[in-house]
């Protein structure tokens, strides 16, 4: 995504987290509801007001994204889907599927469940929102519960653009893959059409830039270029994904990997292994069994006038699942793991005898050449 994740709570199973991305634009929609919007439908009130109105609006939008989330997570874990994390980033939410839906049907209910829910969430704020202005609630409150309802209506209208990623893209996707049967065939064309909105999206931002409403064009534009490049990036996974399917780990490691010895000093693994290999991950064997690894970030944590004193097995980690894989696991799952724990490479094991390794880079290296071979024949994936 947009770099580092921090993880708020856990409801329901699921990890509630946000990007750093999110920062910037819960205070530029904060900036925009309490300069722009509020002050231009709702006139009279003071500057204090209207930031005060304008915090709980951009807390409420982020709320209003988590619950239309929550309802593709439900539907995704109804149909034995995993997913663990709901995040909030530049653009709004995200749930992050560690697969693909098995069938049109599932993929269409999922696509579907948010904007309904947001939709249903629109007109129960309004109508909170209506009987409150009845009995004289606060008319600060009022206004940004009318506002939250209106904007629920305008999340569920813009996800139903026909524009993959978003749910409408997903629900064209869902259509063309039941009526030809080829999610590849069927996720290029949605990602074609969401580059296609993402760039009208962009070209109106450059309309509204030079007709006097920079907010709305700024907007425009960080949308439009969001949905762009996802769009691009999403059919890229499909193909990725395709290409490793039925593909297992042992397939693709190399069955030779370049170990160190624990008794070894830490001048030693730097100038025999760091310097030669370049890895920044190295497993620790001793008498042909696996006792754990050294990475490059714990011998930067020990002086170098103390590297000659201090042997490898004093900073060996021990192995988890963040680090090693079984040979007979998905490539797919490797490939998350190592999405998942920022490692580009993972020790292959067995019986807690050391298989071989499998890297980042040998995975994309047998994509790109299948791709290159295959790539023009329509069942290449």
């Amino acid at each position: 995504m947009f770099g580092k994740n921090i993880t708020l709570f856990r409801i329901l199973g699921f990890n509630i987290r946000v990007n750093i991305s999110w920062i910037f634009i819960a205070i530029l929609i904060t900036w925009s509801l309490s300069t722009g919007f509020l002050p231009y439908y709702y006139e009279g009130l003071s500057t204090t007001w209207y930031w005060i109105m304008g915090t709980f609006g951009a807390i409420g939008f982020f709320a209003s994204i988590l619950f239309h989330e929550f309802w593709h997570c439900l539907v995704a874990r109804h149909y034995g889907m995993p997913i663990s994390n709901i995040t909030l980033f530049l653009l709004g939410g995200v749930s992050e599927m560690d697969e693909e839906p098995e069938s049109p049907k599932i993929e269409f209910l999922m696509a579907i469940a948010g904007p309904v829910s947001s939709l249903i969430l629109g007109f129960l704020l309004y109508a909170i929102a209506r009987g409150a202005s009845t009995v004289g609630v606060f008319e600060p409150a009022i206004i940004i519960i009318s506002y939250l309802a209106f904007i629920n209506w305008i999340l569920a209208v813009f996800n139903m653009l026909p524009a993959f990623p978003l749910d409408g893209g997903r629900v064209l996707r869902s259509a063309l893959w039941q009526f030809k049967g080829d999610l590849r065939w069927a996720t290029s064309i949605a990602s074609k059409a969401g580059s296609f909105f993402g760039i009208v999206l962009m070209i109106l931002g450059v309309l509204n830039l030079f007709t006097g409403n920079p907010i709305g064009g700024v907007w425009y534009i960080i949308i439009g270029m969001f949905l762009n490049s996802s769009a691009q990036l999403s059919y890229q996974q499909v193909l990725v994904k395709q290409n490793l399917k039925g593909k297992n780990v042992a397939s693709l490691m190399r069955t030779e990997p370049i170990n160190v010895n624990p008794d070894i000093s830490v001048h030693d693994l730097v100038e025999n292994y760091i310097y030669r290999h370049h890895f920044k991950m190295y497993p620790v064997v001793e008498n042909g069994r696996l006792v754990g690894c050294i990475h490059m970030n714990r011998v930067k944590e020990i002086s170098q006038d103390l590297w000659p004193q201090r042997q490898v097995r004093e900073l060996a980690q021990d192995c988890s699942e963040e680090n090693t894989i079984s040979p007979q696991e998905d490539v797919t799952e490797a490939m998350m793991r190592m999405n998942k724990s920022g490692n580009s490479r993972l020790m292959v094991v067995e019986n807690g005898q050391l298989k071989g390794i499998i890297s980042q880079k040998d995975i994309i290296g047998y994509i790109s050449t299948r791709m290159e071979l295959e790539g023009s024949a329509p069942s290449s994936a």
